[in-house]
């Protein structure tokens, strides 16, 4: 009951306060259309409806749900309205099932560790500290969370696998809340100055001055947020004496109450603001009468109100500008232009480079249908958040060290998000301004002139961004310095000036519902500063130093025909030029809204195998049907088949020349297969052991077949020896020479010299090769199975490598053979010597 009857006093009051700044807005609106507004006019095209069939990101990753307090795989999907829809499956997605929920990210912070989750709990309810690790419901089982973090509203809890997921979930989140937060619509020339008047007025009359960061969403939302801060505290003190149990169990009932009436605040907020935004239209038609018939005396009355205010304030005005508003000017000027324009010239190098990279790929195949494609990518640019983080990162490093308790401004984050906005609507503006142009230029265009056509077209685009980026920046500064400094010298005058509500006598009954004592008060201290606002800001235009242009260069209607390219309507590049068309997946439906949810096209891509359907095993975003806009850089692997391709190509080639000309070198292999690596690698350690074995085991039996031999020639030379004559008995006996125990036992030699005398005949005969022992085949098993162990495993780098060297198992086997080779030409040697001692004894 207490709840219901504070809301109602707290909207009556807003209502009343509404109703009043509703007829001003009303006034101001109709006086802008008949006098009119100078300045610069715009030199972009502005698209009305950019994101028409297009949704910005969907995939899966896990989120931790409060009823079984257990982590769960869901589906996220976020469509144009940047509302998160949260599915049981993919598969409920596509069949056009209700979403298990919603999130509206308006007001919501996006938090990447558990550090900073926990230091914003422990702030939200005083004397209960929880560290971190400590809350059961917060363990997460990997490193990399995504937390969505409310002063009021529920949290919501995500975990993904890799931190390249985390990145580009964060740049998605981010920009739902961004979004959402500029929930209230400049085109609303009455509505939204009467809403925003009326916030501002109620939190004055309550003491609260300066810039409010929950002045974010929808007006149900910002009311709810303007009740929630009010009794917050109350409530506070009212219910954190009675909760009970550990610090974890105390914070997360205390967020359950939280969201709970937070809840019912917004639902009763929307309805009775509805039902004075109601009433106020129905009263407008004859207020418009009124204002339509006596504009001039109402025009003539306020400037007679304005100037007995201004004799009153403004000398006091002018002291406090001069002692405690003029010395800041130009320290925050620069504060707030520095991280600014480096966003900006960011959204310019990033829309350049984009244009640089479609023509580069048009040079080699420039036919419009790749146009086509490319330019269907580039139409959203602005919308992927992936893309436009580093513009938006540019801007986050604004800071006003120092100037935030002088001036109260709660934080920055008010103006980097208002001046990252800016920046996307600067890059949407110059990319359909390209796009009208370019699609202009083609239009009986030849092929060959494509390039060309690319390039002029950009560099008309660059010139006119860089005079509306200008435009932009200076309006942004000049708006930003306003809201840190009028807030405090209303409440630095306020006191000062309490004879204000006589002044409302002055003004005729008839009018006293356009012109108001309080709106009058602000305006003449807002004209006393502007004053010097305008020329701290053009000053920093005339020193060059962030690229602004001076107030002298105004282009009006410097292209005429661009302007009326702007009535046409958007452009399909996909369907006009036959690009990117996808084929729609899975079976034809007849539901229409089945096939156009599948129409729809993704700004943001999956993480995706090039070549390759499927996603990464190790990412848990799911691939949508239809879905290609905006692809990030791809990661190039190297596929098991063609692995196993090239394995098999190189085990089929038995020699060791074969297998060097058939050794492929491949890319390294990505963390997908670091463990069939580490496997191979295994393998190839103990192939290597046991070739080495075999090796001394040859060894070993060449050494015992040699001593063999040599016993029986020594047995052969005596038998013989014993039936010849003492003298001729050293003639007699012929040797066996080594060199042909080296051909019997290296038979790999005698192939050799016998490949070679068949390459390079001679007339000498030809020696005939004894038949090999049991011994000599045991030795070419072994030498036959060395062979095959090295053409097992061809491309392993231990064994053979593309850049000469060998292996040291090679080398102990080459210098084996060396070795063999050396004592052949020494047996040579001495039977040559023995054969002439021999005849010189038959000679005598």
């Amino acid at each position: 009951m207490e709840l219901s009857l504070f809301l109602w006093e707290l909207m009556g009051e807003f209502g009343r306060l509404y109703e009043q700044q509703y007829a001003v807005a009303l006034f101001n609106k109709m006086r802008f259309d008949l006098e009119g507004g100078g300045g610069p006019q715009n030199q972009l095209l502005h698209r009305k409806v950019p994101l028409k069939n297009k949704s910005i990101f969907s995939g899966a990753l896990f989120q931790y749900l409060e009823e079984n307090k257990k982590w769960r795989n869901r589906f996220l999907f976020i469509p144009d309205s940047y509302n998160i829809n949260y599915y049981e499956n993919k598969q409920a997605h596509d069949r056009g099932l209700h979403p298990k929920g919603t999130i509206n990210c308006a007001g919501y912070r996006v938090l990447t560790s558990m550090e900073e989750y926990l230091e914003l709990l422990n702030t939200s309810l005083p004397g209960v500290k929880a560290k971190v690790g400590s809350s059961s419901f917060l363990k997460c089982a990997t490193q990399f969370p995504l937390i969505l973090w409310h002063p009021y509203a529920r949290h919501y809890y995500f975990y993904v696998v890799t931190e390249k997921e985390q990145q580009k979930w964060s740049a998605v989140f981010q920009d739902c809340v961004r979004h959402t937060n500029n929930g209230l619509s400049e085109e609303c020339k009455v509505q939204t100055p009467a809403f925003t008047d009326a916030v501002r007025l109620y939190r004055q009359a309550h003491g609260h001055y300066g810039t409010w960061d929950m002045m974010c969403g929808t007006p149900p939302q910002i009311l709810a947020n303007l009740v929630m801060e009010t009794l917050l505290p109350e409530m506070r003190d009212l219910i954190t004496p009675k909760l009970k149990g550990k610090m974890h169990e105390r914070q997360r009932n205390w967020m359950l109450i939280s969201d709970a009436v937070y809840g019912l605040v917004q639902s009763q907020t929307q309805a009775q603001y509805e039902a004075v935004v109601q009433s106020c239209e129905a009263g407008r038609p004859p207020l418009e009468t009124t204002i339509r018939t006596d504009m001039d005396q109402i025009i003539t009355s306020k400037e007679h109100v304005t100037s007995k205010i201004r004799a009153l304030v403004l000398p006091k005005a002018e002291k406090l500008l001069k002692v405690s508003i003029q010395p800041y000017i130009s320290s925050i000027l620069d504060a707030l232009m520095e991280p600014t324009s480096r966003g900006f010239f960011e959204v310019k190098d990033l829309f350049f480079r984009e244009l640089v990279d479609m023509s580069k790929n048009l040079l080699n195949d420039g036919n419009k249908e790749k146009l086509g494609e490319h330019m269907d990518k580039i139409s959203m640019l602005a919308f992927h958040p992936v893309k436009m983080q580093s513009c938006y990162e540019k801007v986050e490093t604004l800071s006003l060290e120092g100037l935030q308790q002088r001036f109260d401004v709660s934080s920055p984050s008010v103006f980097v998000q208002r001046a990252q906005i800016l920046m996307r609507e600067q890059m949407d503006d110059a990319v359909y301004t390209f796009e009208q142009l370019l699609h202009k230029s083609l239009e009986g265009q030849e092929q060959e002139d494509l390039s060309k056509t690319i390039q002029g077209c950009q560099d008309r685009v660059i010139k006119k961004f860089d005079y509306d980026s200008s435009t932009v920046r200076k309006k942004f500064f000049r708006e930003a310095l306003l809201q840190i400094f009028i807030p405090y010298m209303l409440k630095q005058l306020s006191p000062s000036c309490s004879e204000l509500p006589s002044f409302q006598e002055l003004i005729f009954e008839d009018f006293s519902r356009f012109i108001l004592v309080e709106n009058i008060f602000e305006e003449v201290v807002l004209h006393t500063v502007m004053k010097d606002i305008m020329l701290a800001v053009k000053e920093a235009a005339v020193q060059r130093r962030h690229n602004l242009y001076r107030d002298s260069i105004v282009l009006t209607d410097s292209d005429p025909n661009l302007l009326l390219l702007g009535e046409n309507p958007p452009i399909d590049w996909a369907e006009e030029y036959g690009g990117g068309q996808e084929e729609v997946d899975g079976e034809n439906t007849g539901d229409p809204e089945v096939q156009k949810r599948r129409r729809v096209k993704q700004v943001v891509s999956m993480i995706q195998i090039e070549g390759n359907a499927s996603v990464l095993p190790n990412e848990s975003s799911l691939e949508v049907p239809a879905v290609d806009d905006i692809p990030e850089e791809g990661t190039e692997v190297r596929s098991d088949t063609s692995l196993s391709q090239k394995s098999e190509k190189q085990v089929s080639n038995g020699t060791k020349e074969d297998v060097k000309k058939n050794a492929v070198d491949d890319k390294p292999p990505t963390n997908r297969s670091v463990l069939k690596e580490e496997e191979s690698t295994t393998e190839r350690s103990l192939q290597g052991t046991e070739i080495k074995s075999a090796i001394d085991c040859a060894i070993q039996e060449i050494e015992k077949a040699v001593q063999e031999e040599e016993h029986e020639a020594r047995t052969q030379k005596t038998a013989e020896s014993s039936s010849l004559k003492e003298e001729t008995a050293a003639e007699d006996v012929k040797p066996t020479s080594s060199c042909e125990e080296g051909a019997r036992i290296n038979p790999a030699d005698t192939n050799k010299d016998t490949t070679s005398s068949t390459e390079k005949p001679s007339d000498s005969p030809v020696l005939e090769v004894e038949a090999v022992t049991s011994s000599e085949q045991q030795e070419n098993h072994i030498t036959a199975s060395t062979q095959e162990s090295h053409t097992e495993n061809p491309i392993a780098p231990s064994q053979h490598d593309n850049s000469g060297f060998q292996s040291p198992t090679n080398e102990a086997a080459e210098e084996e053979q060396q070795g063999g080779k050396k004592e052949c030409n020494d047996s040579e040697t001495g039977d040559d010597t023995g054969k002439g001692e021999i005849a010189h004894m038959d000679h005598q």
